[in-house]
């Protein structure tokens, strides 16, 4: 794990940020809107929550077949994604409402997902959102199992394949949450050491404990103990659920960063790095599909990776309208706005990236 404190030192670049955020102020001023979320998302909220909720307790409270319960567990494995892309994603981010405690009320529902809100905020806002693609820091594209998703990461020859199964690793993604958030508290202690986050928390501790095990009860023993089914039964369900919900989450999230195009930047011996913190978060995340309406309303404004990643305080129900002013105020400033098209074209693109990556040491190969 990296020991120095990464620097963003180009304060000639941080002209655009200062002008786009001008531009962003100035629309929504002009239009009287509230940079948080609106009714609509409330009522999104609840949908998302339905789709996940509603297949569980009718399959407890009814008698289905077996193969009726495998398409209920599908829909909850959509519902496990729009939880997370539409409700606590920009719950935890603080964008979901104006109001504090609603925030942290709707961020909660991680708990139903498996995760730990804690967690997520530091992993996420704090080191994603700052340090994006930054080997060591941006556990985004740093340690994962068989895959090598930044040049700065050593190369092995199991990755020339990686292009060809990382879509089965990435379906085990919300499993991971079972055992990742404990692997955080060595993590972050560690890099504690540097300044860059604090120590893990002693009351996060059984705020952890405590939700893994409201997890592993609502998800595994009351379906078990309540179903006339065996282990197997359920294990083929749970697998069915978390093979949906990851590989929507994870195709959505690496869409956005490893792809072809999005910079990898490698911090000098002090840990600065040449460019303003704005301009890295254009160098190193994409858009996508940002035609499809449907697909945006679903996937929680995801496909508007480089707003979010510039005003992650920012609901995603505003990203269609100020993607624009972002994308002419870039061009004015002479940075790269990086828009794959469609999401098919992005997919084709991040299989490509994993390719190089899995033959390349470096970007420039």
């Amino acid at each position: 794990m990296a020991q120095t404190k990464v620097k963003f030192l180009n304060k000639d670049k941080s002209a655009f940020f200062a002008t786009l955020r001008e531009n962003i102020d100035n629309y929504f001023e002009t239009n009287q809107l509230e940079k948080t979320g609106n009714n609509s998302l409330i009522i999104k909220a609840f949908f998302m929550l339905s789709l996940y909720l509603v297949p569980y307790f009718l399959m407890i409270f009814n008698d289905f077949s077996q193969l009726e319960q495998l398409g209920l567990c599908f829909i909850m494995g959509l519902g496990i994604a729009g939880v997370g892309m539409s409700v606590m994603h920009d719950a935890v981010h603080g964008s979901f409402s104006s109001n504090k405690t609603i925030n942290e009320i709707f961020g909660g529902s991680l708990y139903l997902l498996g995760g730990n809100v804690y967690n997520w905020d530091m992993q996420h806002n704090k080191l994603h959102h700052t340090y994006t693609n930054i080997h060591e820091i941006d556990e985004d594209v740093t340690g994962k199992f068989l895959l090598r998703l930044t040049y700065a990461d050593k190369l092995k020859w199991v990755h020339r394949f990686q292009h060809i199964y990382a879509f089965f690793l990435y379906s085990l993604m919300t499993i991971s949450f079972l055992w990742k958030d404990f692997k955080e508290i060595k993590l972050y202690n560690e890099m504690a050491k540097s300044g860059m986050m604090k120590p893990f928390p002693k009351e996060e501790y059984y705020r952890l404990f405590f939700g893994k095990l409201f997890y592993v009860l609502f998800i595994c023993v009351i379906p078990i103990l309540s179903l006339n089914i065996s282990f197997g039964q359920w294990f083929v369900g749970f697998m069915l659920v978390n093979f949906t919900s990851g590989i929507i989450l994870s195709t959505v999230f690496q869409a956005a960063h490893v792809v072809e195009g999005a910079h990898h930047p490698v911090p000098d011996e002090k840990g600065n790095l040449d460019n303003s913190w704005a301009v890295h978060q254009l160098l190193t995340t994409a858009n996508f599909a940002n035609g499809n309406k449907l697909f945006s309303w679903f996937i929680g404004g995801l496909d508007y990776q480089v707003e979010h990643h510039l005003f992650p305080n920012i609901s995603h129900v505003h990203y269609p309208k100020i993607a624009k002013i972002v994308e002419e105020t870039a061009n004015e400033f002479g940075i790269p706005y990086n828009n794959k098209g469609t999401f098919w074209k992005a997919i084709g693109s991040h299989a490509r990236a994993l390719k190089h990556l899995g033959y390349n040491k470096s970007q420039a190969a």
